[in-house]
């Protein structure tokens, strides 16, 4: 079939296969390029198929040669749909992984799950024996907790006051104020409960209690700052409060592991494009105009660039005594988004934007051009105008 870009809102229902396996291949040289490091042997990585998960899963793979465990939902074609582009990614690096020599497996199902715990346990001692890097990048808007059956659905929402803000419909380029009400106790809670860190430490906890993690091993998961024109919808809004509780469980899971020479750290990392970030107002517009700024820096950093500067720079550095850490112990790879001139720029241009100027002040082609490379599509390359097979399969899944 000839598979095209279908949209609904801030998802692409479509995916193409080979755009992925071109975008999977691409990571892949740019990171034998670079140096290798002295990384993890074995590699566990929760939401492993798409973003900073599968950028990491890349790096750890070969920029450090680790034998690799990916978790992530299932997503074959079914009917007349295409798989989900995290199943193309994920075919992909697995391909790319065994022509390499490197061990890898995929565990498909819901990460929540005790079910998905007890089988990612069970296949690593098995194959690997134990991991000593466990990355959790887990981004989705709904968790059933196992332990009490509940299901939380998370909010995208300010607390205490109403927030208005520019935003951009980032499909035909339309700028206009957006106002939205504060989340609810039950609300904000729902929020903690799905994005927080509650699920992170019971990933551990089987680990652990499986024999399946190293002593000395090391886990990490993502947060995200920003500046303040974004705090009040993400910092201080309902996903502020799931990211406090993340990263207080980050320091909980580095106390439980600093005895056998483990550690625990949450990485603060630049405004990326993700499917998680194209559905937050005022994010989008605000991704634009910091593109447009870094890149006339040559300074700007997709994932892989991020998660080989984390891996080489950072956890894995070669000569360094420890992780460099900011006051709050979190690792900062947002370093460079953050800079006082890199936000003064933005700060500037979002004063003038509007929707007549919009591609001129700002990279908005940019971000919509790689918001639909996130399911495969706009990549140099590919042929989309061919016949390609939809179903593909995962080597190595369970």
């Amino acid at each position: 079939m000839m598979i095209k870009p279908r949209t609904r809102g801030f998802i692409c229902t479509t995916a193409h296969p080979q755009g992925c396996a071109a975008q999977v291949r691409q990571q892949i040289d740019y990171v034998q390029a670079r140096p290798a490091i002295q990384g993890p042997r074995n590699a566990l990585v929760i939401g492993a198929s798409a973003g900073y998960g599968l950028a990491a899963r890349i790096v750890a793979a070969f920029g450090a040669r680790a034998n690799t465990v990916g978790v992530y939902r299932q997503g074959e074609r079914s009917g007349g749909r295409t798989a989900s582009a995290g199943w193309y990614n994920s075919a992909a690096f697995e391909t790319a992984a065994q022509e390499a020599g490197l061990k890898s497996f995929s565990v498909t199902g819901d990460a929540f799950t005790d079910e998905t715990k007890a089988k990612t346990v069970d296949l690593i001692r098995k194959e690997l024996g134990q991991v000593d890097l466990v990355i959790y990048s887990v981004a989705t808007a709904r968790r059933t907790n196992p332990r009490t059956g509940e299901t939380s659905t998370s909010v995208l929402k300010p607390i205490g006051q109403p927030y208005t803000n520019k935003t951009v419909n980032f499909h035909d380029g339309e700028v206009s104020l957006v106002t939205l009400e504060p989340a609810t106790e039950e609300e904000i809670q729902a929020t903690v409960d799905v994005m927080g860190g509650d699920d992170w430490q019971m990933w551990i906890d089987a680990l652990r209690e499986g024999g399946a993690l190293a002593p000395d091993a090391t886990t990490i998961s993502y947060s995200y700052i920003g500046p303040e024109l974004t705090q009040a919808i993400y910092r201080q809004g309902s996903i502020g409060r799931a990211k406090d509780h993340l990263e207080a469980t980050a320091k909980q899971l580095h106390e439980q592991l600093a005895a056998g020479g483990g550690r625990a750290y949450v990485t603060v990392g630049k405004a990326l494009v993700t499917q998680s970030s194209s559905a937050i107002p005022v994010v989008p517009l605000y991704i634009s105009a910091l593109y447009k700024v870094m890149k006339e820096k040559g300074i700007h950093e997709g994932c892989i660039e991020q998660m080989y500067r984390l891996f080489a720079d950072r956890l894995y550095a070669a000569n360094a005594d420890s992780v460099p850490v900011d006051e709050a112990g979190r690792i900062r790879i947002d370093d460079w988004e953050m800079r006082e001139d890199v936000q003064k720029e933005v700060a500037d241009i979002w004063n003038r934007i509007e929707t007549a100027n919009i591609y001129e002040l700002t990279d908005l082609e940019g971000y919509r051009r790689e918001f639909f490379q996130l399911f495969g599509f706009e990549t140099d390359g590919v042929d989309y105008e061919a016949d390609v097979d939809p179903g593909v399969v995962v080597p190595n899944a369970i």
